[in-house]
């Protein structure tokens, strides 16, 4: 794993649409996505650093056209190995 990228935020419907605009976007992967509760939706994928960078930045992006809004968002770049075992 190289690199580990979040985007969360409320609503389903946002979260899968930036799922599809960010694997469309660049070459990443989902590992899950993870219904936090009270409507929150935590996207998380992994590639390369700069794939996930970009992934992440066009994610922050498009989930406002279906009136989603953006809670955070994160990448950790060469994350260590023990935190694969969280995810």
């Amino acid at each position: 794993m190289e690199a580990i990228g979040m985007v969360e935020m409320r609503g389903l419907v946002p979260a899968i649409e930036a799922l599809d605009a960010m694997t469309k976007a660049a070459n990443v992967r989902l590992i899950d996505l993870k219904v936090v509760g009270s409507g929150l939706v935590c996207v998380i994928i992994t590639g390369d650093v700069s794939a996930v960078k970009a992934a992440v930045d066009i994610g922050k992006t498009v989930h406002t056209r279906t009136g989603g809004e953006l809670i955070a968002e994160n990448v950790i770049p060469r994350p260590h190995p023990e935190l694969e075992k969280m995810l």
